[in-house]
């Protein structure tokens, strides 16, 4: 099983990986466990046999989100560090 679904798998199915896999910024055990498995390129006869995946799992910021919580919530935070960075000094 991978880690980030298998869907991530089936995309990348019967091409080179390799960029995609580097972009992501695997970890020393991906890699080494990445050693471990057959690599190599796949038949352009057993190429459509594959399943690619019905639906994209990219999300995207949808333009109907609220823009308010883009600056409130960090207000808000800036706020209570402001207040307890005074009340340290203060004490």
């Amino acid at each position: 099983q991978h880690p980030g679904g298998e869907e991530v798998l089936r995309e990348q199915a019967g091409g080179d990986a390799t960029e995609n896999f580097e972009d992501v910024g695997h970890s020393t055990d991906a890699r080494t466990l990445s050693e471990t498995f057959i690599v190599g390129e796949l038949h352009p006869d057993d190429r459509g046999k594959l399943q690619k995946p019905t639906e994209t799992l990219i999300t995207t910021v949808q333009s109907k989100s609220s823009s308010w919580s883009n600056w409130v919530i960090p207000a808000i935070v800036a706020i209570i560090v402001a207040l307890m960075y005074r009340s340290y000094m203060s004490e």
